[in-house]
């Protein structure tokens, strides 16, 4: 038996709803890499639905940025490594969102990165940040990390029929 994500597209972004009890995954774009306005957009109304939805992109599996809605509509947003801020999508995220950058660890060698951002951002669907942060900080690829974040809400088989090529 083979793993479902083993053969995925390097780049992609995805839409996640949970209606009536059951998710479902859109692929938006197979490379989203610089279109956050979009991506916005494609979060649609905020209380349309709870816990989500979501909008997650992996960018050439090095990193995953995921945004919902926050209290009175705002966005919450997460990245998986900000020291990755030569990437457009990395850079506007943490830009837009005001997302704090430790100087320290993007000019550090180490190459586990750094997640930032809100890190409680999937607690509403029952991954509060203590859980979040092992997957964040595992020596996975980005695409990995969203199946483990995905397989803890109750997605994953939905997110790999998504995100096959």
């Amino acid at each position: 038996m083979t793993d479902p994500l083993t053969e995925v597209l390097p780049s992609w972004a995805v839409r996640v709803e949970k209606k009536a009890d059951r998710w479902h995954v859109e692929l938006l774009a197979q490379d989203a890499s610089d279109e956050l306005p979009v991506l916005e957009r494609a979060l649609g109304e905020p209380g349309a639905s709870w816990p989500g939805p979501y909008v997650f992109v992996v960018d050439t599996r090095l990193y995953f940025v995921a945004l919902t809605h926050g209290p009175g509509g705002m966005v919450r947003a997460l990245i998986s490594d900000v020291t990755l801020q030569e990437w457009v999508l990395a850079s506007e995220v943490v830009e837009r969102y005001g997302i704090e950058v430790d100087e320290d660890a993007t000019d550090d060698d180490d190459e586990d990165g750094f997640p930032a951002g809100d890190l409680d951002l999937f607690s509403d669907g029952g991954l509060p940040a203590a859980q979040l942060q092992p997957i964040l900080t595992a020596d996975l690829w980005a695409d990995e990390m969203v199946a483990a974040v995905a397989t803890r809400l109750g997605f994953a088989d939905e997110l790999a029929a998504a995100i096959r090529p």
